[in-house]
């Protein structure tokens, strides 16, 4: 199974550098509006993501044949504060998690000051998530479950 998704990840990072997604002027472009690739490609995502999730909910089966659920999460305060932070960080540093690791294997190496960052950022919104917690009115997290 690991190598299905090491399969898997390597034929997305491979799209996402040759389409241009990974690429700094690519991204700054789109957020300046002087190139509408990107907008393309992500429409493309989702013109296909729509209608493949509805299928899957729909038709979907898990692997002992029960029926696929996909739950949706709660929507709260920390969605809009965390899509901010996400898109602030993504027009600065021109990568979105992905990417930092295309642009990695492509040999650019500030996408290291960008990894490091990411990763500093996700510990410290791992120690701060208790503090936030009860002021911003943020769900209780399961700790090492994946669920949350």
């Amino acid at each position: 199974m690991v190598l299905l998704y090491l399969v898997l990840g390597t034929v997305f990072g491979f799209v996402l550098s040759r389409s241009g997604a990974a690429d700094y002027d690519f991204i700054q472009g789109m957020f300046l509006l002087t190139n509408f690739q990107l907008y393309g490609i992500i429409g493309s995502a989702v013109a296909i993501t729509a209608p493949s999730l509805w299928l899957l909910k729909r038709y979907g089966k898990t692997l002992t044949g029960q029926p696929l659920v996909i739950e949706l999460k709660p929507g709260h305060r920390g969605n809009v504060i965390g899509g901010v932070l996400f898109g602030v960080g993504w027009s600065i540093s021109g990568m979105c998690p992905g990417p930092i690791l295309v642009s990695i294997g492509e040999g650019k190496v500030y996408a290291l000051a960008v990894l490091a960052g990411s990763l500093i950022g996700a510990a410290a919104f791992g120690v701060a998530y208790p503090k936030l917690q009860r002021p911003m009115r943020l769900p209780v997290l399961a700790r090492g479950t994946g669920d949350g």
